[in-house]
């Protein structure tokens, strides 16, 4: 499996158009993005006039400034040289620059800054011609599951594997914000059966909770939205997480990851704790001064700490025993103070 897929879980941080069309504003967010420890900041690669016709209507009108959508993803463009710039500015933070393209002429361009992998918007599933170009590239193709039949994805992963690259299937659910009952954690496992392939979540939900839970089931891949400030102006805003929870985000996978890799074997670590035992345990004690030939009564008989004496879970073998000395109140038994009544 090439490399991109040899560390896991891979955190990416989705920006998308959080920059608002703002180059100054989307440099920023590598910056941020590489403070929070994450693996990859991703963007979207729109190409107006290559994906959208003029007339596109308004899913829902968020913008003030945009007459149309084509409005809008014309304002979110950068020109080749700036992608470059800003691809260049991720290396040299540790980061593995990704961008979702929307169009075939996306892809080439992207293609040409020699992007890691693909990111497949859920919208993109079914155009066939971009995934097969993508694919004829042999890196990674990511597919976000969305907007997506399994049907669909069956033909898409076969698409992509036709060229000999490798696939990986996000689990995504299309609603912004994402609802707990709507996140479809099920779904990574199902995906991973089905199509044995690395698996993860794109996740919408505006907090760390699902990708914590998706670490937790073993995801290979959490992409989670970022923004500076739930204030922010743009669409995905209220699906996404601001850059300090990120920061938790990417800790709390990190602590699931080394724990899911490191199983412990109970019996040994009983055993390396034995001495903690012994203190933390507890012992059968005299709960009031025994003399030597009293027989004893569960009322004589009590469990305190430490654990170096008789075990507290043997304290009803010793009722009935007889004292072979007199017995101090709070004293620890010894096989050596008792008697135990002669078998019958």
């Amino acid at each position: 499996m090439p490399t991109w897929f040899e560390s896991k879980p891979r955190i990416i941080a989705e920006v998308g158009q959080a920059h608002d069309g703002s180059l100054g504003n989307a440099h920023a967010y590598i910056d941020a993005v590489a403070r929070t420890g994450a693996d990859a900041v991703k963007f979207q690669t729109h190409i107006a006039a290559a994906e959208s016709t003029p007339g596109e209507p308004w899913r829902i009108r968020f913008s003030p400034q945009d007459n149309s959508r084509f409005d809008y993803w014309k304002r979110m463009e950068f020109t080749e040289e700036q992608w470059a710039g800003l691809a260049e500015h991720a290396a040299l933070r540790g980061l593995t620059f990704l961008s979702s393209p929307f169009s075939i002429r996306a892809v080439e361009l992207l293609d040409r800054l020699n992007v890691a992998a693909w990111k497949v918007g859920a919208g993109e599933i079914t155009n066939l011609p971009m995934l097969e170009r993508m694919a004829q590239t042999r890196k990674p193709v990511l597919l976000s599951s969305g907007l997506a039949s399994w049907s669909d994805l069956d033909v898409a992963v076969s698409t992509v594997r036709r060229y000999g690259a490798p696939v990986g299937v996000f689990q995504c659910t299309t609603a912004y914000p994402c609802p707990p009952s709507q996140l479809g954690l099920n779904v990574m496992a199902e995906a991973r059966g089905r199509y044995g392939c690395p698996v993860g979540l794109s996740d919408h939900s505006g907090t760390i909770f699902a990708g914590i839970a998706a670490a937790t089931l073993g995801a290979d891949m959490i992409e989670a939205h970022v923004v500076f400030s739930r204030d922010c102006f743009g669409p995905d805003t209220a699906s996404s997480i601001t850059v300090d929870e990120m920061t938790t985000l990417v800790r709390g996978v990190r602590f699931v990851s080394e724990a899911l890799a490191n199983p412990v074997d109970k019996e040994s670590m009983a055993n390396e704790l034995a001495d903690l035992k012994r203190i933390f345990g507890k012992s059968v004690v005299a709960a009031r001064p025994i003399a030597a030939g009293e027989q004893l009564r569960p009322q004589d008989l009590d469990a305190r700490k430490p654990g170096t004496g008789i075990p507290a879970a043997r304290i009803q073998e010793l009722v009935g025993c007889r004292a072979l000395r007199d017995i101090e109140a709070d004293s620890l038994l010894s096989e050596r103070d008792v008697e135990y009544p002669a078998a019958t």
